[in-house]
C-alpha cells in the first residue's frame, strides 16, 4: 500500500501513475479509455483503487450490450445482447416462440440515435450478420410501436424530466426534428430510475425511459452524461452540479483516511 493515499482527479495523472496505484488510492472523474482498454478498470478495482463514479457505471456508459445484461428486468421484455451468431440463432427461436415481428437493433457503441435500426424480422438481421455485413455485438429487442420517450436528468437533488417526440421518426431524437416538453414522473417511473441507478452504481445519470401506448414503462438507456437539448438546465449549471457531486466524493474520501492525502496529482494536466 502506498505510504500516503493518493487522490487523482484527471486522466493525465492517472496514466502517469497507473502502475504505482494501490489499495487506498482514489480516482474521481470519468476515465478516458480506448475501445480495447476497458479491462484497465477491472485491474484498478482488483488492486483496491477507489473509482468515482463507480467502474461499473463507467463501463455501462460505454456498452449498450452491458446495459442489456444489467437491466434485463427493466428493459422491454425479451431484450437481448447479441455477441455472436449463436446468440442470434437462440434469440430468433425465442422471438418466434413469442410471435415477435418487427424488431430493433442498437449498435453497442453508438449514441444520439445513430446506431438504432428497425427491421421487419430477425431473419433479415441474421442474413446480414451471417455474411459479415452486420457488425457485432448489438442489442436486439422487440419493436414497440408508438412508444413515448422520457429523458430524465438526475444530479443529486436536482431532477428534471421531459418528453421527447419526433412525429416523423420513431427514434424521438431532438437533433433531427424532435420536440420536447416538461413532464412529471409517476411514482413507478421514478422508482424505475432509482432502481437503475442503484443497479449500475450511478451517482448521477441521464436516463431514457420508454412508455408504451398502454402506459407500461421500461428503461431504454442510462448514462452518466448526455445531451441536454430540451432540458431547462443550462450547460453551465449542469457542469456546476456535476462538479459539486465530484467534490463531495473528494471530501468524503479525504475524511475517511487517517493520514494526509497526497495532493500532488491535483491540478495536473
Amino acid at each position: 500500500m502506498a505510504d500516503q493515499p493518493r487522490l487523482i482527479t484527471n486522466n493525465h495523472s492517472l496514466r502517469q501513475r497507473y502502475d504505482d496505484l494501490a489499495a487506498g488510492d482514489c480516482f474521481v472523474g470519468r476515465v478516458r479509455l480506448k475501445a480495447s482498454e476497458e479491462a484497465l478498470l477491472l485491474d484498478l478495482v482488483e488492486r483496491g483503487v477507489q473509482i468515482f463514479p463507480a467502474a461499473l457505471a463507467q463501463l455501462a456508459c460505454r456498452s449498450k450490450c452491458l446495459q442489456a445484461h444489467l437491466y434485463s428486468r427493466e428493459m422491454v421484455p425479451l431484450t437481448r445482447a447479441i455477441h455472436d451468431l449463436h446468440d442470434l440463432q437462440e434469440t430468433i427461436n425465442l422471438y418466434q416462440q413469442h410471435e415477435v415481428g418487427r424488431v430493433v437493433t442498437k449498435h453497442d457503441r453508438r449514441n444520439a440515435g445513430m446506431g438504432i435500426h428497425l427491421w421487419n424480422s430477425t431473419e433479415e438481421i441474421f442474413s446480414l450478420a451471417s455474411f459479415g455485413t452486420m457488425p457485432l455485438p448489438f442489442v436486439l429487442q422487440p419493436f414497440v410501436a408508438d412508444g413515448r420517450d422520457i429523458r430524465v436528468i438526475v444530479l443529486g437533488e436536482y431532477v428534471e424530466a421531459y418528453w421527447r417526440h419526433n412525429p416523423h421518426n420513431f427514434r424521438n431524437n431532438l437533433h433531427f426534428g424532435g420536440e420536447s416538453r416538461p413532464c412529471e414522473l409517476t411514482d413507478p417511473q421514478w422508482r424505475l430510475c432509482r432502481r437503475a441507478m442503484t443497479r449500475g452504481r450511478f451517482p448521477y445519470a441521464h436516463i431514457d425511459l420508454m412508455v408504451t401506448p398502454d402506459d407500461r414503462c421500461y428503461l431504454a438507456e442510462i448514462n452518466l452524461r448526455g445531451g441536454i437539448r430540451g432540458a431547462s438546465i443550462t450547460p453551465a449549471a449542469y457542469q456546476e452540479k456535476v462538479d459539486a457531486i465530484h467534490q463531495a466524493a473528494i471530501d468524503a474520501f479525504q475524511s475517511t483516511v487517517s493520514t494526509p492525502v497526497a495532493k500532488c496529482c491535483l491540478g495536473d494536466r
